[in-house]
Parts: structure tokens; sequence; C-alpha cells
């Protein structure tokens, strides 16, 4: 099976550091599992830059929480911790994560 159409999200970063990888796509642990969806509602989490306790229940391995995919994460619950880690500064995440820009606080 070629995987050429698949496409592959930039690393999300926030304002506070915090990073991870978010991925749908045919090879992710994601629902549609399915290439260039105009919706996910399930994505996968790969290699967060810290432990994050609301992405926790999806842990693959929690021996070893930064070095590890999260399968099947509803989407609110990733939108929740980009907002929690101050909004994006950078990255891609796939249709259906609200994408939170950098949160201006005054």
């Amino acid at each position: 099976m070629a995987y050429r159409d698949k496409f592959i999200n930039k690393k999300v970063v926030c304002a506070d550091g915090f990073s991870m990888s978010v991925q749908g796509n045919e090879t992710a642990y994601c629902e549609p599992r399915l290439n260039h969806q105009k919706k996910y509602n399930l994505v996968e989490i790969g290699f967060p830059s810290e432990e994050e306790p609301l992405i926790m229940p999806w842990c693959e391995d929690d021996r070893k929480p930064t070095d590890t995919v999260y399968g099947y994460v509803p989407v609110d619950v990733v939108t929740t911790v980009i907002v929690k880690h101050g909004g994006m500064v950078k990255g891609q995440v796939p249709p259906g994560v609200i994408k939170i820009s950098k949160i201006k606080n005054d």
C-alpha cells in the first residue's frame, strides 16, 4: 500500500513551549482513519514535550509519556490542551481540531 497521499501535520508548538504532534490520516490512530478528511472526530497525538494530564487516559505507554503516542483522542480534548498552553504559535492540526492561535493577555 502506498502512503504517498498521506499528509503529515507539522508539530504544534504552544505559547508556553509545550509541543506535540497531532495527526489524522490513514496510518494514524484517528477517526475516520482516512487521508484528507474534511473533519476528524478523534486524532492521534504523539511525543508531547512534557507529561500532560489531560491526555493521559489515551497514553499508549504511561511509563514514557513523552516518548509514545496517544490514540483516538477526541478533538475537543486536543483543543483544550492547546488553550491550556496559551494557544498555538506554530504547527498544524487536522480538520476538526479548532486551531487556537496564541492567546493575548491584556
